[in-house]
Parts: C-alpha cells; sequence; structure tokens
C-alpha cells in the first residue's frame, strides 16, 4: 500500500526541482525509532507517520478503529512522543548552507539536530525551513535528527489555563470531546466532532528534507504561487471573459537569487502536447525568498477547463525555469487549467427582477462566464490518520463522485487543506473544491502571535493549490457567521459588539487581504454560510462590510446560502419547513453504516442495534467533553434514527439477531436518502423559483471510520442507500412529485440544468401493488408534454389526492417516467442527447403501504459483469441489490423501483476486489417487502 510518500508524489515535482548545486536527501521513509520515556516505549517508525500507526505497526495497540479503541487509546494522545531518525548518510563536504524542509508536523514540536536545538513548531499546517548550516559543522559523526511532539491536549488546556490567553462567554464555544481546541492550529476534528472519534494524533505527518547548497547562488524551490486570471479580473467582481489571460508565477525559494535573475516558461497543452506559450516572463523580481515573473496570453489561445458535465477537463504543463546567467538554476513544473470560477454575491438587478426572480442578492457560483446548478456534497477527513490515505482510495472517491453525478465538493473546515494529489485528482475528473481554512464551530484568539502563525499558514496554502482548476472558492472557516455570532448574541449580547470585532479581526482584516494577495483568480468569503457583503473597500480596515441580519428579514428577498439541520423527524418530509436561499450548502441526517462494514470494526457479540459498543461509537450527540461513557447523549442520536424509521417505514422484526441488525442499519438508510432526496429536489426546483437556487451540498459525501454519520459513502467506498439516490436526483433532467401529506395537494415538476431548452414527455402510471394498473388511471392524465428552460423548472400537473380515484391510497403507486430531449453543456455542435428519469409517488408513507412480495429474481452475466433483477409478481419498491465485503465498487442504479414483468440489466463497477472474483456469488436483491418478513 502506498502511503504519503507516494501521495505526495506531485507536490514533490515542486519540493525536489531540477537544481545545480543541490544536494537534496529525503528523510521520509524506514529507519526512525518512536519512543515515549515516561510509558518506556520504544518502536520502530517511519515518516510520514502518526505515533498511533507506529505503535499499530510494532503491535503494541489493536487497530485504532476497532470496538471503542477511540476511548482506550487516549493515553497515547495525552503522552509526549520522540520521532528519531538514523543516522544521516550523503552528506555533501561541500555545503556552503544546509537546511531542514519539513512539509508537517503536527503540531507542537522541539526540533534537535546532531543533538543541538534547532527550533519549535506550532502549526500542523504550515512548510517549515531552518537553517542548520552552524550545526552541521560542530556535529561530530552522522548526524539525526529528534523530533519531540508534545501532546495536543494537554497544551491546548495549558494554553486555555494561562490567565493571559483570551477568554470567551460560557456556552459559546463547539466542544466536542478534548476541548480548547480553537487555541491550537490542529486539525479540528482531531479533537472529536458528532461524526468522528478524537484520537488527537501526533507526528511528522508529510515528508522531511535535507537540503544543501554546494555554490553561492542556488534556489530550493519549497512553492510555488500561480495565478492565471482575466486581465484586470479582481476576486468579488465577476471577470471580463474577452479579456486576455496573465499567468502570474511567483516562487519562494531557500538559497539565494541576485536581483537580475531571469524566469523562463513553457505551458504545453497535455492532450495536444502542443506548445502555447513560451519564452521569458515579463518583470522578474526577486523579493526576498520570492521571486515573481507574469507574461500574457491571447484572449482565445487557451482551450478552457470546465467542470464535468459542462466539458472537458483541458489541462496544461508549465515549466517555469530560474536562470541567472543565461544558467538554468532551478525550474518546477505544475499542471494547471484555463478558467475562471467566481462566486456572484452582486445585488439582484432591475433585469433580474424583470425574469421574475426575487429582490436581494444573488449567491451562485460561473465558471467561464457561465451560471451553473452546483450538485455535490461536503467532504470530511477520509481518516483520521492522514498518513494512510492512499492515492487509490482517493481515486475511487473522486471516480464516485463523478459517478454521482456530482460536480462541486466542500472542502469542509476543521479538516485539512488537501494534498496536491486530492486536487489533482478533482482537476483530472472536473469536481470544483469550494475549499476553506481550518476554523470551525468556535471563536478563535486574535493575539497577535496567533495572527502571525495563521498569517503564515493562509499564505502558504493558498499559495501551494492556486494553480488547480478545481479551486473554486476559498472560505474563512465553518458556521461562524450562521452559528457562532448567533449564539454569542443570545448568550452573552453585551460582549456580541466585541465578538464581532474579534471574528472581523481574523477571517476580515487578516485572512482577506492575504488571499488577495495570492490570489486574484478565487473569491473569498468570511464564513461557510453567510448573507453576503454589503460592500468591498480594500483600503478600508475591515475590508468587506457583512450583511449579517441586514434584509433578512425583509419579506420576498433572498440573501445568502443555507445550512439546515431538523432532527425532529415528524417534519422530515415538510418541504414548506426547508430553508429558501440562493444555495444549500449543509443539510441532512444522520444513518447507520451496512453490516458488512460494522463488520470491519466490531466484533459479532456486539451488533446489535443498542450494544454499548453501537451506541458509544454513535457521537451523535457529542460529549461535549473528555467522558468515555456517554450514554446519554449518544442514546439521543440512536433514538433519532430508530423513530424515523418507525414514523415512516416498515419496522424490522427478524427472528435471527444478526439479520435483524443489518435491516435496521439498511432501514435508516431508506429514510437518510429519501430525506436528502426531498430536500434537493425542493433545492434544484428553486432554480426556476424566485429565489434563483443555484446549488445543493448535502453534508456528507464520505466516512472517517465505521460508526453511525451523515455520510453517503462508507469508510472502505461502499454506497449508502444515500448516493444512489444524489446519482439519481442529480441527474440532468429530473421529474418531482411534492406532496403536503397534510393538505393532500400534489404537484409534478421537471427541472433540468441545461444551458439550453429541452423538450419531452412525462407519463404517469397508476397501479396497485400488485402491478394492475387502476381503473382510468386513477383520473390522471396519462402523459404530459413539457418544455423546460435552461437552469430553470416547470410545473407539469397539479391535483389533490382527494381528486384522484383510488380504491385503497394504502394499495397504489404511481410511477412517473420522464424523457427528454436537449444539449449538454458545451454540446450545441452534436447531436442532442436523450434523457430519462422515474421518480414515483405512494399516496401514503411505506409503513402504511399494503406491500406484497414482488418475488425478485437475480441472474448474473459473467460475460459483461452485469446483473438482471426482474419483479415477477408485485412492484418493487426500493429495489436494493447488495454485495459481499471483499470488493469495493457500485452498480450503475440502486434503490430503484420495478413493475412487474420489468428487467432492469445493471452492471456493477469494479474499483477494487480482493475475492478474485467470488464476489458475485454473494450477490443479493431484496426489496422493501423484504424488510416486513420474518427471515
Amino acid at each position: 500500500m502506498r502511503l504519503w510518500k507516494q501521495l505526495f508524489l506531485t507536490a514533490l515535482s515542486s519540493a525536489l526541482p531540477a537544481t545545480l548545486a543541490q544536494n537534496v536527501i529525503d528523510l521520509s521513509g524506514d529507519g526512525w525509532t518512536v519512543s515515549s520515556s515516561a510509558l518506556n516505549i520504544s518502536v520502530p517508525g517511519r515518516v510520514p507517520s502518526q505515533a498511533h500507526l507506529d505503535l499499530l505497526a510494532a503491535g503494541i495497540i489493536d487497530d485504532p478503529y476497532h470496538g471503542l479503541n477511540d476511548f482506550n487509546l487516549r493515553w497515547i494522545a495525552n503522552n509526549n512522543w520522540t520521532y528519531t531518525s538514523k543516522p544521516i548518510q550523503g552528506l555533501s563536504s561541500d555545503s556552503k548552507t544546509s537546511w531542514l524542509v519539513f512539509n508537517g508536523l503536527d503540531t507542537f514540536t522541539t526540533i534537535e539536530f546532531c543533538g543541538q536545538p534547532i527550533a519549535s513548531t506550532e502549526n500542523q499546517f504550515r512548510q517549515y525551513v531552518f537553517d542548520i548550516s552552524d550545526a552541521l559543522k560542530g556535529c561530530n559523526g552522522l548526524p539525526t535528527v529528534s523530533l519531540n511532539f508534545g501532546s495536543c491536549p494537554k497544551i491546548a488546556n495549558a494554553i486555555a489555563a494561562d490567565p493571559k490567553s483570551q477568554k470567551w462567554p460560557a456556552g459559546i464555544q463547539g466542544t466536542f470531546e478534548f476541548p480548547n481546541r480553537w487555541y491550537i492550529r490542529k486539525e479540528q476534528s482531531d479533537f472529536g466532532w458528532d461524526w468522528g472519534p478524537a484520537f488527537s494524533p501526533v507526528g511528522p505527518w508529510q515528508n522531511v528534507y535535507l537540503v544543501q547548497s554546494e555554490a553561492e547562488t542556488s534556489a530550493y524551490i519549497s512553492n510555488t504561487g500561480f495565478d492565471i486570471y482575466r486581465k484586470g479580473q479582481i476576486n468579488h467582481i465577476a471577470p471580463d471573459q474577452s479579456q486576455p489571460w496573465v499567468f502570474n508565477a511567483s516562487i519562494d525559494f531557500v538559497g539565494s537569487l541576485p536581483e537580475k535573475s531571469s524566469m523562463q516558461i513553457e505551458i504545453k497543452d497535455i492532450e495536444s502536447g502542443s506548445i502555447l506559450k513560451s519564452g521569458t516572463l515579463d518583470n522578474a523580481v526577486v523579493t526576498g525568498q520570492t521571486i515573481t515573473g507574469q507574461t500574457v496570453i491571447d484572449a482565445d489561445a487557451p482551450r478552457l477547463w470546465w467542470p464535468t458535465g459542462m466539458g472537458k477537463q483541458i489541462l496544461y504543463n508549465v515549466t517555469v525555469t530560474i536562470r541567472v546567467n543565461e544558467e538554468d538554476i532551478a525550474s518546477v513544473t505544475k499542471r494547471t487549467g484555463f478558467r475562471t470560477i467566481y462566486l456572484n454575491q452582486s445585488n439582484i438587478t432591475e433585469e433580474q427582477r424583470s425574469q421574475g426572480i426575487a429582490p436581494g442578492a444573488n449567491w451562485h457560483f460561473e465558471v467561464n462566464g457561465q451560471e451553473f446548478y452546483a450538485k455535490g456534497s461536503n467532504i470530511i477527513p477520509p481518516d483520521a490518520f492522514w498518513p494512510r490515505v492512499t492515492e487509490a482510495k482517493m481515486k475511487r472517491l473522486f471516480d464516485a463522485v463523478v459517478a454521482g453525478n456530482q460536480n462541486m465538493l466542500r472542502v469542509w473546515s476543521s479538516s485539512i487543506y488537501l494534498p496536491d494529489f486530492m486536487y489533482d485528482l478533482a482537476d483530472e475528473r472536473g469536481v470544483l473544491l469550494w475549499s476553506e481554512f481550518q476554523f470551525s464551530d468556535a471563536l478563535y484568539p486574535t493575539d497577535q502571535p496567533f495572527l502571525d502563525n495563521v498569517a503564515a499558514e493562509v499564505v502558504y496554502n493558498v499559495r501551494r493549490v492556486n494553480h488547480h482548476p478545481s479551486l473554486a472558492l476559498w472560505a474563512g472557516g465553518n458556521e461562524i457567521e450562521s452559528l457562532e455570532l448567533p449564539t454569542a448574541k443570545a448568550k452573552a449580547p453585551e460582549a456580541y459588539d466585541f465578538l464581532v470585532g474579534d471574528y472581523e479581526h481574523l477571517f476580515i482584516s487578516l485572512i482577506l487581504p492575504l488571499v488577495y494577495e495570492n490570489s486574484r483568480s478565487i473569491s473569498y468569503m468570511p464564513s461557510s454560510t453567510n448573507n453576503g457583503f454589503l460592500k468591498v473597500d480594500l483600503s478600508a480596515p475591515v475590508p468587506m462590510v457583512e450583511r449579517y441580519d441586514n434584509g433578512t428579514d425583509q419579506e420576498g428577498y433572498y440573501y445568502g446560502d443555507t445550512d439546515y439541520y431538523n432532527y425532529d423527524s415528524s417534519v422530515a418530509f415538510d418541504f414548506e419547513g426547508y430553508p429558501v436561499g440562493r444555495f444549500a450548502n449543509e443539510f441532512g441526517y444522520h444513518s447507520m453504516p451496512s453490516l458488512q462494514t460494522w463488520q470491519q470494526a466490531v466484533d459479532e457479540e456486539d451488533l446489535h442495534f443498542n450494544s454499548s459498543t453501537i451506541v458509544l461509537r454513535n457521537h451523535h450527540y457529542p460529549s461535549n467533553g473528555p467522558d468515555t461513557h456517554n450514554y446519554k447523549n449518544a442514546s439521543m442520536g440512536m433514538a433519532e434514527m430508530t423513530l424515523a424509521v418507525e414514523r415512516y417505514y416498515p419496522i424490522p422484526n427478524k427472528d435471527d439477531s444478526l439479520a435483524n441488525f443489518s435491516t435496521w442499519c439498511h432501514a435508516t438508510q431508506l429514510f437518510q436518502a429519501d430525506m436528502y432526496k426531498s430536500e434537493i429536489q425542493f433545492y434544484r426546483r428553486g432554480s426556476g423559483m424566485p429565489e434563483r437556487q443555484l446549488g445543493s451540498l448535502y453534508w456528507q459525501l464520505e466516512d472517517i471510520w465505521q460508526a453511525p454519520t451523515w455520510a453517503g459513502i462508507e469508510y472502505d467506498g461502499r454506497w449508502k442507500v444515500l448516493h444512489y439516490t444524489a446519482r439519481d436526483i442529480y441527474q440532468p433532467i429530473i421529474v418531482s412529485p411534492f406532496w403536503n401529506s397534510s393538505t393532500g395537494d400534489l404537484s409534478v415538476y421537471v427541472t433540468s440544468d441545461l444551458w439550453q431548452t429541452a423538450q419531452g414527455n412525462v407519463s404517469f402510471t397508476w397501479t396497485d401493488l400488485s402491478g394492475k394498473p387502476i381503473l382510468d388511471n386513477a383520473g390522471t392524465p396519462k402523459s404530459r408534454n413539457f418544455s423546460v428552460g435552461a437552469l430553470n423548472t416547470t410545473k407539469i400537473y397539479d391535483t389533490n389526492i382527494s381528486k384522484i380515484s383510488l380504491p385503497s391510497i394504502q394499495d397504489a403507486v404511481l410511477i412517473i417516467d420522464l424523457t427528454a430531449q436537449g444539449y449538454l453543456p458545451n454540446q450545441m455542435q452534436n447531436s442532442a442527447t436523450i434523457f430519462t428519469h422515474r421518480n414515483h409517488f405512494t399516496p401514503v408513507y411505506p409503513k402504511d403501504l399494503a406491500l406484497k412480495d414482488p418475488q425478485l429474481d437475480l441472474s448474473h452475466n459473467s460475460k459483461d459483469n452485469t446483473f438482471t433483477v426482474e419483479a415477477r409478481n408485485a412492484v418493487s419498491l426500493y429495489t436494493w441489490i447488495d454485495y459481499p465485503a471483499g470488493v469495493v465498487g457500485y452498480f450503475e442504479d440502486n434503490s430503484f423501483t420495478l413493475v412487474p414483468g420489468e428487467k432492469r440489466s445493471l452492471r456493477f463497477v469494479v474499483q477494487k476486489d480482493e475475492t478474485g472474483g467470488k464476489w458475485v456469488d454473494g450477490v443479493t436483491v431484496r426489496s422493501l417487502w423484504d424488510q416486513t418478513t420474518k427471515y
């Protein structure tokens, strides 16, 4: 299995550039020792790694994810750990200067080289470079590096206890398990979250290098800031698509360059091999440890990069070479693309109002000057231990994103700044990454040392990833403006103005200018959910004036994006209660993972719904402290899932305990998927409503471990019902029923994401649950033609259940089939595409249906690896094809409806197979009816 060293291969191409007169020694790999003097433990280690992983490899601990080890292993986080290298070979005897380069240290580190103290660090997200020339000269024998990592929970607590440290009123800060995370610059979810464990790992989580310069003039490239934008572009203003492109190349280096250094550039189309631009960059300037130059490219010369579903992902290799006196000193190659991406928060124009758009302000994205509907989810850390996140696993995840019809992921705060290889995967697949700085659900210090630390973190990461065309946005943090400040206003009104000032000082006065100074191509907003800004004045002390509550109480006016959770499942499908806004960036409900996933981490005897292990692995609701017996709060979260199933779905009651547990897990997924479907349909319909809603990103894409969470993809890559359902409802053209169960009103809409008008037909077929047509189609028209505008919706049917002639509302289902013709974005030169979509409606909730055994038949064709399902006896609702452990992949469709005599042939896309193909023998099929059986 390839670990972090391989994962950062692309980033290392810049960290290990072509240079002259330099000796670069990669200290990553095996040969390190990890020790704790307090615990008398010493085991082999490696870099990159973290203490938990090396203790696991040495057999000192069991898998941290097994059972209740997230509680049992807290002694690791509560101790210091020292990483010591083996003696370093290969040092140059001609070195003028030597440095240690750390791409990531987690988090509080005291560094020694050859027994001499070098420096200390306190930020997981920064790159550190230290001069060790003098220490090396005084070293006897081969040197070693020693990295002493302090206990982050203890250090955070010590900072909090310091009388000089900033304090906040009680009840404001979002504590999960370990407290005081806001004092330190470490992955905030390492201190626990409601979907994940609190391991708080430490260690050298990225690569380590020793760099030696053998000449007075040299440049080791430590980072780059490549920025591609339209001439005159400013982050918060729509770029002029007719303007030429500006390519600004800024390179950070270690070493020494004369002021008269020059820069050469070559931009090559990867697909065609043609050279877009080559030559000398203009205005090359050396300032401190950075050299910058730029060039201009004709407006229409590059082929554009588009998100998935909107065009091709055209990529270019850009090579920039630093030259001194006609001699190449160093060069770096980055892969990039030409596109503009812009968050439009401008006021609604009179022209928009004349089109029926409500007053207020826009809140949507535009790519290459074209507004589009953002469809996707929120990505969280895929593992509590980043060094074991493999490139192969992330490829499977991003492939699942594209297969799920998603074009955007929100890279949630309180994870890490994603590594370049994940942005590379997004570049290749056309997935936009709304990226956030690592602040979440808390208010943060504003003392100068903290601000200086944050500033270095921001500059490093903005520059590092700015060349990726998938980068869509920078947001200051998560839920700070929509949750933390309102909480402060309610609980500490006397301190509110001061706390708002602190918030603006960090997220607007500090971070905004740093983003603007290092990128003209990416928009910035201070918090993930907000009402937009009133104005931007870059010369003002607070350069962006936020709207806060201004205008949100004006009836018929809409501002900003929405963040919505409601765990009262009795109103789960009441779409009239969903928030109405311009964009939905977070919403959801938790569910259980599948039995196959539980079996990866939980012993067989604990696999029942209310076992201590299952309950305590549910971190919703969190303990709000280091309590390891959080039964009360965890049981509340379990009850929410149980009540949701009991309210809407047949209650599992199987004789076999394990089968019953598995069925309950599946039932919670059915509720979760249906609730998300209800919301996504509502938000997408909003594209044609006065709110002009142009985005829905649900919470959350994937799991960090095996537990009840909001995820649509389980820890090992298995799709929950949610991901299949979201894939279905994120298709370009959909048909959606909207039923008010209180009034009986039923309406059906067609919604389209296309950029041109589409036409088609929707058929309505009422049958009883045995599949027999209901007389006269229950008084419902058999079909309706439609025309739906670009990024729009249209109502095609409106009635009330009382007007439909149904012999029994418990024995009826409406099958709704759509067929349409339209053009995919940037495909007008091709023939029209045929789109199909099926939805269904029942006039009662699933638990009240008079279900019948559909007698499902499943067969497998080994030649093309397809599975065919047929309902032979009755309507099959929520038809679910399942597969055994040992293989990862997905079916082309799942959780679908079949009428009797109808067959569906589906291919299974294998992403990883550890069974040698034997998994096909364990594929099964079931429907909603099977939830009710005893066996």
